[in-house]
């Protein structure tokens, strides 16, 4: 069984917060892009704040993540 990725993720989320796009997440990672993808997809606490672009005629999801508080019950 692998490690999680979210944690990973999430703290280069909220250390950045302007947002980051899945290849800037990569890149700061080390994770592929698919994996970065699929595991926002699954994070409660992460969203798409903007769309910048276009780049070669695709526009690039900008993701943020938000501080959970200590008290929140998990979904």
């Amino acid at each position: 069984m692998t490690a999680s990725k979210h944690p990973t993720i999430r703290a280069h989320l909220l250390g950045n917060s302007d947002g980051l796009t899945v290849p800037d997440l990569a890149d700061r990672t080390g994770l592929d892009e698919d994996s970065v993808r699929r595991a926002l997809v699954k994070m409660a606490d992460c969203y798409i704040d903007r769309w910048i672009g276009p780049n070669r005629g695709q526009y690039a999801a900008v993701w943020i993540a938000v501080p959970i508080p200590d008290n929140c019950p998990p979904p």
